[in-house]
């Protein structure tokens, strides 16, 4: 059932172009929650024992002429990706949920985008994968483009052409696997014994193209830039799902094709991943833009996910794959707050302007959000960063412990400039001269009101809020299918 993913959401996004534009917002939530749906009936009815190896799904003959086959598969690993692209793509429509400008096009993108990521996360044939993979990058380009704000032109062209760059270098890496191996299959290439010389430079190009759309430092600019530029829901993807595209693709490709060329570039993977942990949160404390902030953020984070990966552990590795989730919802709640709730209704994300609203007394449930992700961001106990982060610096602690020593400034950095954003934005001052009144703020020169946070962003920022919740308080439920996920896979030591 959970390829059935693929299939509903493409549908919805193709019959999206054929209704009526009032009916639009709904086909695309009914979409997105059958998507969800089937998520979480193939994590409750799946035993978990069938979720240890890539187990297919479907497989049906493509281009046999040159061994491509339309091949799908699922363990632990994809079946949590498909779980954070389904909690991340419903919550997205409900903050969708009012938007006028070409409404149909714009949920036609919007579906585009997770029906393309659930293919990558399904995918067990190399091309097929890589197919998805490309397709993703067409609607991202068109929803911040199109519907985007601050340099939307600018911040759609970088993005689209950084994700060229290293779709290009994943295609070299696909055709050295393919001429070696003479085969597509994901299963199978797993199984191939590919020469040390080959992977030595083989598994770098795989990995840097991959590493590319995961915003790893130095190759990280695209993000932050592409975060502002993209509208509410743009952003929600990028940092929710698409990120997670490229950190996926690294491990379950590059780092399980190549496990030698894993093995003698996984120090320099370490050093990068320290690097943009502390580099991205060091720029983040002196941002003023919230947005910004947020997504300097995301770089710094998904560098535990790097982290997590280059320990070549099951308790590394499996701590990265649930910081994959971890930070898929709480970015996604993170930039929901920003770029929804208070930047709709203040026309601000500077940080200094914010200060003076006092926004925890005028929008109240937008404050209580906030400092929700924002704990979850930091690594609270109880929600579902700390028991990614712990995990991973568990597993780092094996393979090096000087990384987790020097990640801790990162980790107290971390806390800083989400502190800082939290109290500028949430509990300043109240001294600017906009007035306020409970639920409202007045945004303009007109002194025109905005309506105080709607239902549908309240089930929108709810789900999120309890996955991070749930996730944090019983980690257990997703670990205990990843872990053995990652065990079957050959790169560890």
């Amino acid at each position: 059932m959970i390829a059935w993913t693929i299939y509903v959401t493409f549908t919805g996004a193709v019959v999206l172009l054929f209704m009526p534009r009032v009916l639009s917002r709904w086909l695309a939530l009914l979409t997105t929650g059958a998507g969800f749906a089937m998520g979480l009936i193939a994590l409750f009815q799946t035993p978990i024992a069938d979720l240890a190896h890539f187990t297919t799904i479907v497989r049906v003959p493509w281009v046999a002429a040159l061994g491509m086959n339309y091949h799908l598969a699922v363990d632990g690993i994809s079946l949590t990706m498909v779980l954070v692209t389904g909690t991340v793509a419903v919550s997205t429509v409900l903050f969708s949920w009012d938007v006028e400008h070409r409404q149909n096009e714009f949920f036609f993108w919007l579906l585009l985008v997770v029906a393309g990521s659930y293919g990558v996360f399904l995918s067990a044939d190399l091309f097929l994968l890589f197919v998805f993979y490309e397709l993703v990058i067409v609607p991202k380009y068109f929803l911040i483009a199109i519907f985007g704000s601050t340099n939307k032109e600018y911040g759609a062209m970088k993005l689209t052409l950084y994700s060229f760059f290293g779709g290009a270098l994943v295609f070299i890496g696909i055709l050295a696997a393919y001429v070696t191996a003479g085969s597509l299959d994901l299963n199978h290439l797993a199984q191939f014994q590919f020469a040390p010389q080959l992977q030595l430079w083989a598994f770098p190009v795989l990995f840097l193209g991959f590493a590319v759309l995961a915003g790893t430092w130095p190759l990280h600019t695209w993000a932050p830039t592409g975060h502002v530029a993209a509208p509410t829901a743009g952003s929600m993807l990028l940092a929710g799902i698409v990120m997670k595209l490229g950190s996926y693709g690294g491990l379950r490709v590059a780092m399980n094709l190549f496990p030698q060329g894993f093995q003698m570039w996984s120090k320099w993977i370490a050093v990068l991943a320290v690097i943009g942990i502390l580099y991205a949160a060091a720029v983040a404390l002196r941002r003023s833009d919230l947005k910004f902030v947020i997504g300097y953020s995301s770089v710094s984070h998904m560098g535990f996910v790097l982290l997590g990966l280059a320990t070549a552990n099951a308790l590394g590795v499996s701590g990265a794959v649930l910081q994959m989730f971890s930070h898929g919802v709480i970015a996604a709640l993170l930039f929901a707050v920003a770029g929804r709730m208070l930047y709709r209704r203040t026309h601000t994300r500077d940080l200094d302007a914010l200060s003076g609203i006092n926004l925890g007394r005028a929008l109240p449930f937008a404050a209580f959000t906030f400092v929700i992700a924002s704990a979850a961001s930091m690594g609270i106990p109880g929600l579902s960063g700390f028991a990614a982060e712990i995990t991973i610096l568990i597993g780092a602690w094996k393979a090096f412990p000087i990384a987790v020593w020097i990640t801790g400034i990162g980790m107290v950095l971390v806390a800083a400039f989400t502190l800082r954003a939290l109290k500028k934005s949430v509990f300043g001052d109240g001294t600017s001269s906009v007035r306020v009144q409970e639920g409202r703020v007045l945004v303009d020169s007109d002194w025109k009101e905005q309506p105080d946070i709607s239902a549908a962003e309240k089930w929108g920022a709810g789900l999120l809020m309890f996955a991070t919740l749930a996730v944090g308080l019983y980690p257990k439920l997703l670990l205990d299918r990843i872990q053995p996920a990652v065990e079957a896979m050959r790169f560890l030591k």
